[in-house]
C-alpha cells in the first residue's frame, strides 16, 4: 500500500504542478476582484470541489469493494462525505489558512464551508454520493477535482491578500498551493476510499 501510495504520489506531481501555476495567473489578475467577490468566487469553487471529490471518492470505493452496492451502502456514504468534505477543508480552507498565517497576510481569515455554507456544501456532498451509485467513475473527475481543489484555494489566499504583492509571495502562494492539493486530493480521491475497500492489486488503474 505504501509503494501504491507513492506511485500515485509522483503520477500526480505534474498535473498538481500545472494546477498550482494556473492558481497563480489567476492571483496575477486577482486585484480586480474585491474580497466580497472572491468570497462569492471561493463559495462556487469550493462547493463544486466538495460535490466532485465526493463522487469520485465514492466512485473510487464502488469501483473496488466487495459485495453488491446494496450491502456497501452506508459505508459509501461515510467514505464519500469524510473523504470529500474533510479533506476538502484541509486543502481549500486550513492549508491555505497556515499559508496566511505564515505570510502575515493582512486579511487572513479561516473559511469552514462545511459549518460556515452548511446548507450547500453538505447538500452538495450527498448528491456527489448519489450520483456515484448509478455511474461510478474517476478518470475525468479527478482531474476535475484537482483543478476545482487549487481554484478554491487560490482564492481563500487571494480574500487575505492586501494591495502590496512581491515575487517572493508568488513563490511562497505556488509552494502552499501545490501542497494543498497534491496530498489531500490524492488522499481523497485514490488513497482513502481503497484503503477501506482492501485493495489488494497495487498495480490498479486510477
Amino acid at each position: 500500500m505504501l509503494k501504491f501510495i507513492a506511485l500515485e504520489l509522483r503520477k500526480h506531481l505534474p498535473f498538481t504542478a500545472i494546477g498550482a501555476v494556473t492558481g497563480i495567473i489567476i492571483m496575477l489578475f486577482s486585484y480586480k476582484f474585491s474580497s466580497s467577490q472572491s468570497y462569492n468566487i471561493f463559495y462556487i469553487l469550493h462547493p463544486l470541489h466538495v460535490l466532485l471529490s465526493a463522487f469520485t471518492t465514492a466512485s473510487m470505493y464502488i469501483l473496488h469493494a466487495k459485495g453488491s452496492k446494496k450491502s456497501i451502502i452506508m459505508p459509501v456514504i461515510l467514505i464519500g462525505y469524510f473523504g470529500s468534505v474533510g479533506i476538502a477543508t484541509l486543502s481549500d480552507s486550513l492549508i491555505p489558512y497556515l499559508g496566511e498565517l505564515m505570510l502575515d497576510l493582512p486579511n487572513k481569515g479561516i473559511h469552514l464551508g462545511f459549518i460556515e455554507k452548511w446548507y450547500l456544501v453538505n447538500p452538495l456532498a450527498f448528491l456527489g454520493i448519489l450520483l456515484a451509485f448509478f455511474k461510478p467513475t474517476t478518470k475525468f473527475p479527478h482531474a476535475g477535482h484537482v483543478l476545482l481543489s487549487t481554484w478554491a484555494s487560490t482564492f481563500h489566499i487571494i480574500m487575505a491578500l492586501g494591495i502590496i504583492r512581491t515575487w517572493y509571495l508568488y513563490i511562497a502562494v505556488f509552494v502552499f498551493l501545490f501542497f494543498a492539493v497534491w496530498i489531500p486530493c490524492c488522499t481523497s480521491d485514490i488513497v482513502f476510499p481503497l484503503i477501506f475497500a482492501g485493495l489488494k492489486d497495487k498495480k490498479i488503474k486510477t
